[in-house]
């Protein structure tokens, strides 16, 4: 009986939060493409080269830290080391 009360009065060593980003990247992920796609032939058959032009950056930048989200970290350390912000 004590073994079980210790079991049950110790809490669990840490959630799994990196399996649960993986998770949702890898449901996201299809239906990212998939849209960004559509948009992009929408605008291409419309023939709005610029909107197209401009979509097409945002997707790329949205897709960027999607698909890589310690970029965000990367960058910032970069832009703070180059304007002499100690960190």
């Amino acid at each position: 009986m004590h073994a079980v009360v210790e079991v049950l009065a110790t809490p669990p060593a840490g959630l799994d939060t990196q399996g649960l980003a993986d998770w949702l990247r890898g449901f996201f992920a299809p239906l990212f493409l998939v849209t960004v796609s559509v948009v992009a032939l929408f605008f291409l058959f419309a023939r709005e080269i610029t909107r197209f032009v401009q979509f097409l950056a945002i997707a790329i930048g949205v897709g960027l830290v999607f698909y890589f989200p310690g970029l965000i970290e990367v960058l910032a350390r970069g832009v703070a080391g180059a304007l002499g912000v100690p960190g």
